[in-house]
């Protein structure tokens, strides 16, 4: 059995990258949580072939994508991207996230985010991440206000979703507010 390599760990989960071997587990929690994402993400059952070009964004140096998984059974229970990683001046990306049905409302995105934040910004060397968020999606608002993002506006048409362009608040978070310790509600320091 291969040893499983944990980017971070928190107090009930770890984050790694996505693996090849993730796709039946992704595809059966997408099939199960398919009602509770639809609204938010347009989420269609995964298929082969689209997690094989997810695989192959997650290769370029723009992408990072990474799941969060369960110390005590190694079960997935979220997942987590960078997405548009910006070097030079900018030294930044824009955050993509998902809960399933079956473990939402436990707490573990919060700490798997956390985590996923202080890799960010330690290892990748990041210095500003951003999430942009449907106004009415009061979950995951919830959630970046518990990792200490701040509100910077409202972006009209952000996003094309299920046939019609979505505005979305867009909030953000800076290597120095994570570092003060507001980004790690879910996750302590190590």
């Amino acid at each position: 059995m291969a040893v499983t390599r944990y980017l971070r760990k928190g107090p009930r989960v770890a984050v790694r990258r996505l693996r090849r071997t993730d796709f039946e587990e992704l595809a059966v929690l997408r099939r199960e949580s398919a009602e509770m994402l639809h609204r938010w993400l347009g989420a269609r059952e995964l298929t082969a072939e689209a997690f094989e070009r997810s695989l192959e964004r997650f290769e370029q140096p723009t992408h990072e994508g990474f799941v969060v998984c369960r110390h005590d059974t190694g079960a997935i229970v979220g997942g987590i991207n960078i997405n548009n990683i910006l070097g030079g001046s900018l030294q930044s990306g824009s955050l993509g996230y998902t809960s399933y049905a079956s473990t939402t409302g436990r707490g573990y995105l919060t700490e798997g985010l956390g985590l996923v934040i202080e890799f960010a910004f330690d290892e990748l060397g990041l210095h500003r991440l951003e999430a942009n968020i449907q106004p009415d999606n009061t979950p995951s608002l919830r959630l970046v206000k518990r990792l200490g993002f701040e509100r910077e506006g409202l972006s009209p048409a952000f996003q094309f979703i299920n046939g019609e362009w979505r505005d979305h608040e867009r909030w953000a978070i800076t290597a120095e507010t994570a570092r003060d310790g507001s980004a790690h509600a879910g996750s302590p320091r190590r």
